[in-house]
């Protein structure tokens, strides 16, 4: 079309434009090295020019008593001033930056912040990857170097989840183990050797993506036939999910594949079965700690488990629904939160964590629970020592904790929801949709919760236009309770099997898109009923119709007065009488009762007796159905 003729021309303007053009750093690349990273760096280095327009800033572990040589060093490698940061140092582009040795490094607001060299295990790499995401987004870049053990895993990951741009290095890397663990999480876009990823850096860090942090995409970009393709492979409707969300990450896929629109994306997309697979794990992907906000966890065990653990007994277990659980960090938090509080309190109640995910890799990876060494940082020492265990240079949550939970594919929009649940946790789910679609999502929610039952969201969520349904027990923490009430559901769920995205069958991501006829088959249906099904009415417990089937004029006209229709009084006179007791006669019984019934029509030219079916089933309440026989 016109409009990605137009963006195209105008990624590939932007793409050769100078960064001093663009009047600061074209992209801030955040470096990490242990052992063998200074000969990787240095390689690095000398693949990039002068004028690069790249901030690098490098962060290798040091031994902290000792003065470093490294900024002088590094600066015989390349034509770019070098230097050791300093506390509140401005970041320039065409500079490169060194961590000092017993500090950590962070960028904060443009400028990079030092903080001493905290006690127990350094993690600088992390730390800086992560502020580089939180500062940067999507224009964040982060490269992992040789070097041992796990540091820059977790900030990888970040950088990832926020839209960045990842690498790590290839077989060249002296020492594996950062690089080989990073690439084992998932979230390394590029595994190069060094003077590759110089080379990539510099294509990447000129895309207008990375290069323009306030480009606005959303005017004339379509990106209509890259979310139908991924619907019609992945089964997910995105079109509800956050805009802004969405094109970022397809965007991101675009420089990934070196391509420049989203006409050309969409092509690719048909073509290239895999690269779906790829743009709809970016999509799923979140960031995710264990006890993430441990306040809210702390609130939780003094407000919500004292109420629904009061006297459960071995035959009463305690049920947690974790919604978006993504690789399985937030589910086993709650697991050991609920089994401390067990423990605590002499708790004998079963407890069981059921976790889902629209991500079927994050789900196998939640199975294993297997996690890096980083999560040190967010976990006790006591509770490491009692809920993992170390295994292959990793932490491995126990057997005890992995029982305790089951995680599952599952789509809660479109998927039938579980139920019965004491507490349910949705957090940072609903910041990726639409109005629209919390609106659809609340109710399910509600559905899915025990009547005294509790739901937790994210510190940035709120249940909405939806306090009918919900009420506020913690609003820092955001809990609420469920409100009484039973809620009609917008949507459908289909029964069936899910059909997950494949990469067996090509054929899901080829060819143009296809135009769907309406059902025959339920359109069949719906005249039939209609045409030869019997009239009736559906009520409620008091009475009160909540739908007419069919033409019911015969037997039941609305008498006089208010709009509100009950049954009783809209019945033809000696069946309403009828249909009053016997709905009266269901409710008590807490069971199906029929009665049949003849009606005299004697309102036309012929007298005309016809017989009616009064028959009541219960089902979340009595419903009275009205019907001719």
């Amino acid at each position: 079309t016109g409009s990605q003729v137009r963006a195209a021309d105008s990624v590939r303007a932007t793409a050769v434009a100078s960064p001093e053009a663009l009047g600061s750093a074209a992209a801030i690349v955040g470096v990490g090295a242990s052992a063998g990273g200074l000969e990787a760096f240095t390689a690095l280095l000398k693949e990039l020019p002068a004028d690069s327009g790249l901030a690098l800033v490098f962060a290798q572990h040091l031994a902290p008593a000792h003065e470093s040589m490294l900024a002088e060093i590094l600066q015989r490698a390349t034509s770019m001033p070098v230097a050791e940061a300093r506390d509140e140092s401005p970041l320039e582009p065409n500079r490169v930056y060194v961590l000092p040795p017993a500090c950590s490094i962070v960028l904060r607001d443009g400028r990079l912040r030092l903080t001493p060299r905290a006690e127990g295990q350094h993690h600088p790499i992390d730390h800086l990857f992560e502020s580089l995401a939180a500062s940067e987004g999507h224009r964040a870049i982060g490269v992992v170097l040789s070097g041992t053990a796990s540091d820059g895993t977790a900030g990888l990951a970040a950088i990832k989840a926020a839209g960045g741009i990842t690498f790590a290095q290839d077989e060249t890397a002296m020492h594996d183990g950062m690089p080989r663990s990073a690439i084992a999480a998932g979230c390394v876009d590029f595994v190069l050797p060094p003077a590759s990823i110089a080379r990539e850096l510099l294509r990447i860090a000129r895309h207008p993506y990375v290069a323009q942090a306030d480009t606005d995409f959303s005017a004339d970009q379509d990106i209509d036939q890259v979310l139908d393709i991924l619907h019609r492979g992945s089964g997910v409707d995105f079109t509800q999910y956050k805009s802004n969300t969405l094109r970022r990450r397809i965007l991101r896929r675009i420089v990934l594949q070196k391509l420049a629109s989203f006409a050309e994306y969409a092509h690719f997309l048909r073509e290239n079965p895999r690269e779906g697979e790829a743009l709809y794990q970016d999509i799923l992907i979140g960031v995710t700690d264990f006890f993430r906000n441990p306040e809210a966890f702390e609130a939780l065990k003094t407000k919500v488990f004292p109420r629904i653990f009061k006297d459960r007994g071995r035959k009463d277990p305690v049920r947690v629904w974790v919604l978006g659980c993504s690789t399985g960090e937030e589910a086993y938090s709650l697991a050991i939160a609920l089994a401390e509080y067990a423990s605590e309190t002499a708790s004998v109640a079963p407890l069981t964590v059921y976790a889902t995910d629209l991500n079927t890799i994050g789900i196998e990876k939640s199975r294993t629970g297997f996690y890096p060494k980083s999560i040190a940082q967010d976990i006790s020492a006591q509770r490491l020592r009692q809920f993992f265990v170390e295994s292959a240079g990793s932490y491995r949550v126990t057997k005890a904790i992995r029982n305790m939970c089951i995680f599952a594919r599952h789509n809660v929009l479109t998927d039938p929801p579980l139920s019965r649940m004491d507490l349910v946790s949705c957090r940072n789910v609903m910041i990726y949709m639409e109005p629209a679609l919390q609106r659809k999502l609340l109710p399910v929610l509600h559905y899915a919760l025990r009547p005294e039952g509790f739901l937790f969201l994210g510190p940035s969520e709120t249940i909405g236009a939806s306090r009918a349904l919900f009420e506020l027990e913690d609003s820092k923490h955001k809990i609420y309770s469920k409100k009484p009430g039973t809620v009609r559901l917008e949507q459908s769920f289909p029964v069936g099997p899910y059909t997950p995205l494949s990469l067996e069958r090509p054929e899901h991501w080829r060819g143009a898109p296809k135009v769907y006829a309406p059902d025959a088959s339920r359109e069949a249906d719906r005249q039939l009923l209609a045409r030869y099904v019997p009239a009736g009415v559906l009520v409620d417990d008091e009475g009160e119709v909540l739908q007419f089937r069919g033409d019911t004029g015969l037997y039941l006209a609305p008498a006089p007065g208010n709009a509100r229709v009950a049954a009783g009084t809209a019945a033809a006179r000696s069946a309403g009488r009828v249909a009053r007791a016997r709905r009266r006669r269901a409710h008590q019984v807490q069971r199906r009762t029929s009665r049949r019934h003849v009606v005299r029509d004697t309102a036309g030219p012929i007298p005309n007796e016809r017989q009616v079916l009064l028959d009541h089933v219960r089902e979340s309440g009595a419903r009275a159905r009205c019907r001719r026989a």
